[in-house]
């Protein structure tokens, strides 16, 4: 049993006070593709993706082709929805296969294949019409199915250390889709790469072991406020039901391990839909939860065991990254009494999803009264696809995440 199994005061009661509103929360990233027709902003960059890179689409084009023959079998909207859910999980097997069996270490065939398969839902016809509604809760399926959201379960298989006592634990990381690919079609992101990597993965530390679940997260404005993360997590927060949680994205020339996030958004930088934040540094916006202004204190602070965390040797250094910024001043923060009358500007990761990613899955575990260790880690970036790099990133976040076993 997982160390952190116990419940905190009164979980399922606040779990089930967020649920009509988590059940709100399907994704509205084809929001801007309102018509059977219309092409969403990311699926208008498919021609110039496979283009650019034609040998990285191909290894699960055989699994788009399969999924297209048997959608067109479908009866109905039930079974039809049934099949997108099965190919979808299908799709993200392929990709992990693909990742960590063949040794691709390329997250990009899996989120270009995933556009290839949405664009074709959206524009084709069936035996059985389909209202709108129905379009999108079939795109909603294979969003999900196909970022790992259906393959969450732990196997439950106890490790059993030299003393005769199980030891094991459980991981679960988060990353993100490829993004700024209108300056870069051919863009890929670590965090996405690490995710297929080490999806089901077991890890360990001397006694200590650990199972690892992953999941990805699109790189989009309203997927966020529409509540995709609080979603996805709300859950094991109420149950502790894993004992470490990290949310993982491509930042800047180093590790950064993310030590006070903030809750505004202010970077100049689009999202995959070509939204922008909305806001600066001078007037840093509040994202959404619900159509309601994101509740919560202008920073948060990581839990992870960042200390040991920082010791993984490897190719690059890792920071623990205190650096933020408020409407007063830019400062290195020593703790959140510090922050407590600030404005949030940015954050240590930020002004952007990555930043934000760790401020509400951290303003979730506190306001569920969770134990499990939470933060977030920035990877090196990767401005031009560089698989010996990855291979460094990898072992180095492998490392860190057998470190912080003994301390979760």
């Amino acid at each position: 049993m997982p160390r952190h199994m116990h419940l905190p005061r009164q979980p399922l009661q606040q779990l089930a006070a967020l649920l009509p509103a988590l059940l709100l929360s399907v994704s509205v990233w084809a929001s801007n593709a309102n018509s059977q027709a219309e092409a969403s902003v990311e699926e208008l960059r498919l021609p110039a993706a496979e283009e650019a890179m034609p040998g990285v689409l191909l290894p699960l084009q055989a699994q788009v082709a399969a999924s297209r023959q048997a959608w067109l079998q479908a009866a109905d909207f039930n079974s039809l929805r049934q099949q997108v859910h099965s190919h979808g999980d299908q799709l993200w097997q392929a990709a992990k296969a693909a990742v960590a069996g063949q040794g691709s270490l390329d997250d990009r065939s899996l989120y270009w294949s995933r556009l290839q398969l949405s664009q074709w839902l959206r524009q084709q016809t069936f035996t059985f019409a389909l209202t709108p509604a129905e379009r999108l809760a079939l795109l909603e399926a294979l969003e999900h199915s196909s970022r790992g959201h259906l393959d969450l379960d732990y196997t439950g298989t106890a490790e059993t250390g030299t003393a005769g006592t199980s030891t094991s634990r459980r991981i679960l990381l988060t990353g993100f889709d490829p993004f700024l690919l209108d300056q870069n079609i051919s863009q890929s992101n670590p965090s996405g790469v690490l995710a297929l990597l080490l999806d089901g993965q077991m890890i360990a530390q001397g006694d200590n072991r650990a199972e690892i679940n992953t999941l990805l997260f699109p790189v989009r404005y309203a997927d966020f406020d529409a509540g995709e993360v609080e979603a996805a997590l709300a859950a094991f927060y109420a149950l502790n039901s894993v004992d470490m949680i990290i949310t993982i994205s491509m930042g800047r020339d180093t590790f950064d391990l993310e030590h006070f996030p903030g809750r505004r958004r202010s970077a100049a930088a689009p999202d995959n839909l070509n939204v922008f934040a909305g806001g600066n540094d001078t007037k840093p916006i509040i994202p959404s939860l619900y159509k309601a202004p994101l509740p919560g204190p202008e920073f948060v602070q990581s839990s992870l065991p960042i200390q040991i965390m920082q010791t993984a040797p490897g190719a690059f250094a890792i920071n623990d990254r205190r650096l933020v910024t408020t409407l007063e001043k830019t400062f290195s923060a020593d703790n959140l009494e510090q922050l407590r009358w600030a404005t949030a500007v940015r954050g240590g990761g930020g002004g952007y999803l990555s930043n934000e990613i760790s401020y509400r899955s951290i303003r979730l575990r506190n306001q569920l009264g969770s134990g499990i260790p939470t933060g977030h880690l920035h990877t090196p970036r990767m401005p031009v696809y560089d698989k010996a790099m990855l291979e460094k990133i990898a072992a180095q976040v492998t490392s860190m995440l057998r470190l912080a076993l003994p301390a979760i």
